[in-house]
């Protein structure tokens, strides 16, 4: 594999690539070496996916198809809604979506590349084209390959995800590292829509088991959440209370009398508001509110700040919505990690002023009815750094006891 080389110059590697996040492309076939025929193309290609096939021709044409399905010779048509057809103008790169998603691909023993009768490249097991626009794809045959249906070459590339970081597709299991602490308390804060809530009822429904709706949530211009809600999870519906707490807020709004007071998330953090707290966005918590807590101890403090900023929008930042925001993600939320959109969102930790480690994109539950294993771990892998960073939390508490009975005893 590592003697062929690609017709393809890098830039249009690249363009190709752009279409389908932060990838690159690895040569399987390549007609002119292993032959213009159907039983060398599946031999070389079948059950490896995602794939682009590109065709040549002596009119200087190249052009194509992507399929996320991997080929085989069953017979049978398959559906595939990512589907698309290419042609290269100049450098640009023309795209034909696919408009059969039932029919995109078609798994013929004797054919190489088959889009849904609308493009076979090595038709029949020769080095030849077949195009019928309007079949399940539509294009312009003049515009695809210029009316040149002879191939001089035929190539099918494996699509090769470069996750920008790595992910173990697991869970882990918590518990605090001061005694006195049974539960780790984060306070989650953003603007108005961000996903707060939905982050909660989210998380809550991994442990539940099925999806929830707790928390008030949705689309609003004002915050949904009026109350300091402090709620604890459950591992199931009689389970046990798990060692974290979620706290909602009111959502940052940027004028004046409106959204979360900026006093009242001083005495949020340390642990003065009582649960259920109904915010006053024109008068803050004051120390003779019903159910102050003057002296709050360490567990009723915040031992973490998780920021919740919405993908969309170009100390631990939970970046939400990232289906919405990419196309490759609302595919597969696996691919969030080989997504060149959601890294470049990864700005917002300069902006923010915290390290790129600490910005963790998840996907809430929102219109699903099922839970998805792979959306649970992403939002488990953002629990789990809230949790470490609750640890960080107390390392630092701890650090600072021996100081403090020193300067007692002396």
């Amino acid at each position: 594999m590592s003697t062929m080389n690609s017709l393809l110059t890098r830039d249009q590697q690249r363009t190709i690539c752009s279409q389908l996040g932060r990838v690159k492309l690895q040569l399987l076939y390549k007609a002119s070496i292993h032959g213009f025929t159907g039983a060398a193309f599946h031999q070389r290609c079948d059950n490896h996916s995602p794939t682009v096939s590109v065709g040549f021709n002596a009119s200087g044409y190249m052009f194509g198809g992507y399929t996320k399905q991997p080929f085989s010779q069953s017979g049978q048509y398959v559906q595939d809604d990512q589907a698309f057809l290419f042609t290269f103008s100049g450098e640009k790169l023309l795209r034909y979506p696919v408009t059969g998603p039932a029919n995109a691909v078609r798994m013929i023993a004797n054919s190489g590349p088959y889009f849904g009768e609308a493009l076979i490249l090595v038709y029949g097991s020769k080095a030849e084209v077949h195009s019928n626009p309007g079949n399940y794809y539509t294009f312009n045959a003049a515009e695809m390959h210029g009316n040149d249906l002879n191939l001089t070459e035929c190539e099918v590339y494996e699509v090769e995800g470069k996750p920008w970081r790595s992910m173990i597709w697991k869970s882990e299991i918590y518990k605090p590292t001061v005694s006195s602490v049974s539960q780790v308390r984060v306070l989650l804060i953003g603007a108005v829509g961000a996903g707060k809530s939905s982050f909660f009822n989210s998380i809550n429904s991994v442990f539940r088991g099925h999806v929830t709706s707790q928390a008030i949530a949705g689309c609003s211009t004002t915050s949904l959440t009026t109350q300091f809600r402090s709620y604890s999870l459950k591992a199931g519906r009689e389970g046990k209370p798990l060692p974290i707490v979620l706290c909602d807020t009111m959502g940052l709004e940027e004028s004046t009398g409106a959204g979360l007071d900026i006093d009242d998330i001083s005495s949020i953090l340390k642990g003065h508001l009582p649960d259920r707290y109904q915010f006053n966005p024109s008068a803050p918590l004051h120390s003779e509110t019903p159910g102050y807590h003057k002296s709050p101890g360490l567990k009723d403090k915040i031992h973490c700040v998780a920021y919740v900023i919405d993908a969309w929008i170009p100390q631990l930042v939970l970046l939400t919505k990232v289906d919405e925001a990419c196309p490759l993600v609302s595919t597969d939320v696996r691919n969030v990690y080989k997504s060149g959109y959601i890294k470049d969102m990864q700005e917002v930790s300069a902006r923010l002023g915290v390290p790129m480690s600490c910005v963790v994109p998840v996907k809430n539950y929102s219109e699903e009815l099922e839970l998805d294993p792979n959306c649970d771990i992403l939002l488990l892998s953002a629990v789990n750094q809230m949790l470490r960073f609750a640890d960080n939390y107390f390392d630092d508490i701890s650090d600072q006891q021996p100081r403090e009975e020193e300067t007692i005893s002396t």
